[in-house]
């Protein structure tokens, strides 16, 4: 399947800003997935999704802004859920598609719960990818240990050995799969070395919701509960972002999600393989 790219104009209390988009199947197709990626990953981590779907789906992936070949914000502290969902509204209007259904991974899937919550939401089907309406302390203070750090390297093999350091909780990987987790989320610096393609400055508005939970756990319970669309839950067995405690009250509440838990993968499944995209497929398919 031919990978597209594009770009939709957004706006903030501080300007104008661009965020970059990649899609995939027939572009008139009326049927659309939105698929959106984590705190500091790109469009790129769902190719493997999307080109599963992409048959049945107009599939569209963004860059969040701050992250891939989207701009960065002239405010760090916007960077948070409602810029987010503000952008991701301009998006669906340039799609120009009455709803769509939605992939979220971590921050993407509190994108998603965001969105889905609103009165006349556009978001048909919900997949929530190891996230929910609580994301515990200890994933945060695991977080907050690299985020911002702005780590600079002189090959894309350091760069990758970095990646798989602080991605470990993602699962095993082929030397492929492990080089496209790293080469899209990386980039070449006017010097000639390796930085990530991710704005430091998200960490801004990271260590202020850290400091505003004051070391528990950040709740937000009445998001989750106020979605009524059909909601599938994925969660990596040894996810420390979200418990499984979490997950089943989460099939019990609100939408009560359907579950399903991903063995040998922690925070969060990366949907490359057949088996995790075959419960994705089912719920949104079936």
């Amino acid at each position: 399947m031919e990978m597209r790219e594009g770009k939709v104009k957004c706006l903030s209390a501080a300007g104008f800003h661009h965020m970059a988009y990649v899609e995939w199947g027939d572009p008139a197709n009326p049927k659309v997935l939105v698929c959106v990626h984590g705190l500091t990953r790109c469009s790129r981590d769902f190719d493997f999704l999307a080109q599963a779907l992409a048959a049945d789906y107009r599939v569209v992936c963004p860059d969040v802004v701050g992250r891939g070949r989207s701009d960065w914000l002239r405010n760090k502290s916007l960077y948070a859920i409602p810029q987010y969902c503000a952008d991701m509204a301009n998006l669906l209007a340039k799609l120009d598609v009455e709803s769509v259904d939605w992939v979220g991974t971590s921050m993407g899937g509190l994108i998603g719960m965001a969105l889905a919550c609103q009165p006349e939401t556009p978001i048909a089907r919900l997949v929530l990818n190891d996230v929910g309406p609580v994301i515990t302390a200890v994933s945060l203070a695991r977080i907050g240990t690299y985020l911002g750090t702005a780590p600079r390297f002189d090959t894309i093999a350091q760069a990758e050995a970095f990646v798989r350091l602080v991605s470990a909780t993602f699962g095993s990987f082929s030397d492929a799969q492990w080089r496209h987790l790293t080469v899209h989320v990386t980039r070449t610096a006017a010097d000639g070395r390796i930085e990530f393609a991710y704005d430091p400055g998200i960490a801004q508005s990271f260590r202020e919701m850290q400091a505003a939970g004051d070391g528990k756990d950040v709740e937000m319970w009445p998001l989750y509960d106020g979605v009524a669309c059909p909601t599938l839950l994925l969660r990596g067995e040894s996810s420390d972002l979200l418990t499984h405690d979490t997950a089943l009250l989460m099939a019990g509440r609100g939408p009560r999600a359907t579950l399903v838990e991903v063995p040998g993968v922690g925070h969060a499944p990366m949907l490359m393989s057949a088996e995790q995209v075959a419960p994705v497929r089912e719920f949104l398919l079936g």
